[in-house]
Order: C-alpha cells, then structure tokens, then sequence
C-alpha cells in the first residue's frame, strides 16, 4: 500500500500546484523556466503514474474488502464512467455547450470517473485510490472555479460537443468491450 500511498502523492501533488492559485506554479516557473519546469513535471507525473501502478497491484493482492457495494451501484458506474469519458474528450474538442456548462470538464470528468469506479469496487487499494482521486478531483474543481469561474468565453459550436459525444461515448464503448479488460485484466460487465 506505501508504493501506491507514494505514487498518488507524488502524481496529485504535482497536479495540485495550482488549487490555491497560481503562484506556487508561476514561482517554479520563473525559477526554473517554462521548459524545464514542463520537463520536470512531465518527469514526476510520470514517475508517481509508474508507483500508483505497480504500488496498486500490490496493494489490491495484499488489502482486503472495505466494503461490499451493491449491484446497483455497479450499473451507476457504467453510467457515470461514459459520461466522465464525453467531459474528458470536451476538454479537447472545440469549445461547445458542454465546455461551457462544465466550466473545467477534465477535471469534473476525472471526479466522475473517480466516483463510478469507487461506486463499484469496495476493495480497500480500489478505495484509496479513486478515494484520492475523487477528492483531488473536488479540490481541483473548486480551486478552478475560484480562479476561473466561466473559462469558455464568447460563442461555442455544435461540432464541440458533436466531437466531446462520438469520442467521449466512442472510447467509453472500447473500454466496455474489452479494452479494459486488456489493459486492467478486469471487464466493467463483471
């Protein structure tokens, strides 16, 4: 569990500079400059992904159950996992109404995502893990909000949310059929 404990300290921590405002981050920049700070970012995020991991598969061999969550709950998450999946995919696509009501869909797709899989996996590695990246995810939501509350400005386009749907519901549909399966060893249908 250490490994994983690790690997989502160092992975959120570095994706948190910016909860409490800029500074933090624009003062690493001015110290280092913008490539190396992109550079060492990269570096860290990289590495906490590579301990999250290894550190869960550990952790989910070795930790028992948390609790047991119902059937039902397992069907809100393959209703919550896709539509995390469109958020995400709008955080790309050209600005639609969907960027628009969301205000930061990545990470408001993040936190969707975080809370369908916490939803429906009770083991105590599954727990900590999208526990922290649901909490992570509120903080972010929050700190964005406070420093921009409405990011998409002047007109949004259909094909935004036209491109956010197809790409959204398109991977979502991939994961569902097998892609989870093979990259997690798990299918969302079990």
């Amino acid at each position: 569990m250490l490994l994983l404990v690790l690997g989502l300290v160092l992975f959120l921590g570095i994706h948190s500079l910016r909860i409490a405002g800029d500074g933090p981050r624009a003062a690493i920049v001015a110290r280092l400059g913008d490539g190396p700070y992109k550079g060492l970012y990269s570096v860290l995020s990289l590495a906490g992904l590579v301990l999250i991991g290894q550190g869960y598969g550990h952790a989910l061999a070795a930790s028992g159950m948390a609790w047991t969550p119902p059937t039902g709950l397992r069907h809100l998450a393959l209703l919550l996992v896709p539509i995390a999946f469109v958020l995400v995919a709008s955080a790309y696509a050209p600005a639609g109404r969907i960027k628009r009501l969301a205000r930061h869909p990545m990470v408001l797709g993040v936190g969707l995502w975080a809370l369908g899989h916490l939803l429906a996996n009770g083991e105590t590695a599954n727990v900590v893990l999208f526990g922290a990246f649901l909490v992570w995810a509120a903080a972010d939501y929050a700190g964005s909000l406070r420093r921009a509350p409405q990011p998409v400005a002047g007109p949004v386009s259909p094909k935004g949310d036209a491109i956010a749907v197809t790409v959204g519901l398109g991977l979502a549909l991939a994961f569902i059929l097998g892609l989870h399966q093979w990259l997690i060893g798990v299918s969302p249908l079990q």
